[in-house]
């Protein structure tokens, strides 16, 4: 039976969360292809948590990585907003958790790289092309692409928000639009930033300068889409001066680099992340607001979770995509995605809403934490380690 099938395991999509399940599958000695087009030009970055960087550092792509990346020592929040209430200023340290850091900094391009590296070491085969078509049956996923057709067990979405695999499984999802939009960006500045990852709140939602090594950040803004218009539209200098009195010149005089993103910003999830022989990875299953650095962490431990899962039926002999691994995939994923997607929507909608009891709820929890030691440190423990979600890649251990 297994001589019908072209691979075990097909991984739609070469984004970060792609390449991650496709690099532990292939180390676990799962048969697996991955099915995507060369990837295009990515000038965003990614906070990778401690939970990320340790599954990166296990599966040996992290060494690529580390030379490009930036520690993030030190977490600030400044309430920025005109607002009644306002909450106190919170200064966050990975070392009051007897942490280096609480993550590091990377632009995709670089994390992407070191990825595609590793998986050449592993001699992962590949087809450079998009698919075209998913075909589900009881026994096998067809995948459809310009140079022909795979055969698989299983197919793992790794497809964006845009997901066929999604389509194909017949899984809907459930979405909420922001009337905001983020302009992303990487920047220069005078001084140094001392491994502090800043994040402004404002009314239109919160302005983060996330570190870089040397003196550069990466900057997410997020502002009405008639704002972010008018701040996309500036030439360069215009652009700097703007970006640094939002700044309140903290890291002094700017100069942001070529590269500019605009997203509008919505909070969607999936109905199920597994069906009919597919399981869903990253923003094939969820998408949430740049807030918290929550988005690409939760999709590598989605992959870092169905590595492990289907490592385990592969060792057993058990099939691959059969309905105890979706199932036990579907269960093991939903508490982390549910629960992270909710405190980032709450968060997002209490710097936009005008009722004042929301406000002071927001401004009395970070008071809170800012004081309540033992509270502060389980916080910071439960970012970088959310204790509902810890599969073997984050714990430093190979599936």
């Amino acid at each position: 039976m297994k001589s019908t099938f072209t691979a075990e395991v097909a991984v739609i999509g070469a984004g970060p969360a792609g390449l991650v399940s496709a690099i532990a599958l292939a180390a676990a000695g799962v048969d697996t292809l991955l099915v995507a087009a060369p990837a295009q030009a990515d000038h965003r970055t990614t906070a990778l948590l401690a939970g990320s960087v340790t599954a990166l550092d296990t599966l040996g792509a992290w060494r690529g990585c580390a030379p490009q990346a930036a520690p993030l020592k030190k977490l600030r929040i400044i309430d920025d907003t005109r607002r009644l209430f306002r909450a106190p200023e919170v200064l966050f340290t990975a070392a009051e958790i007897d942490s280096e850091a609480f993550g590091h900094n990377i632009e995709n391009c670089h994390l992407i790289a070191a990825l595609q590296t590793r998986a050449a070491a592993l001699d992962l085969r590949s087809i450079a092309a998009p698919a075209l078509a998913i075909e589900s049956e009881a026994s096998a996923v067809t995948i459809r692409h310009a140079d022909g057709e795979a055969r698989v067990q299983l197919a793992i979405g790794a497809d964006g928000a845009r997901s066929i695999c999604r389509t194909a499984a017949g899984i809907m999802t459930r979405r909420r639009a922001y009337p905001q939009t983020a302009l992303t960006l990487n920047l220069a500045h005078a001084r140094t930033h001392d491994d502090t990852s800043t994040e402004f709140h404002t009314e239109e939602g919160p302005f983060t300068l996330v570190p870089l090594p040397s003196r550069r950040s990466s900057l997410v803004c997020v502002v009405a889409p008639e704002h972010c218009e008018e701040l996309a539209a500036m030439d360069d200098t215009a652009l700097s001066a703007e970006i640094e009195r939002r700044a309140h010149s903290l890291l002094g005089p700017m100069t942001v680099e070529a590269g500019r993103g605009v997203f509008p910003l919505a909070v969607e999830t999936a109905d199920g992340f597994a069906r009919n022989r597919i399981v869903l990875v990253g923003e094939a299953a969820h998408i949430v607001p740049p807030i918290g650095a929550q988005g690409l962490n939760l999709g590598i431990r989605d992959a870092a979770t169905i590595a492990e899962i289907v490592a385990d039926a592969h060792q057993h002999g058990d099939d691959v995509g059969g309905i105890e691994v979706l199932r036990r995939y579907d269960q093991e994923r939903r508490a982390d995605i549910v629960t992270r997607t909710l405190a980032v929507d709450l968060l997002n909608r209490s710097l936009l809403s005008d009722f004042l009891p929301a406000h002071g709820a927001r401004g009395l929890s970070l008071y809170l934490v800012d004081r309540i030691g033992p509270l502060r440190r389980a916080m910071m423990r439960e970012g970088i380690t959310p204790a509902v979600s810890q599969p073997k890649l984050m714990r430093g251990e190979m599936v």
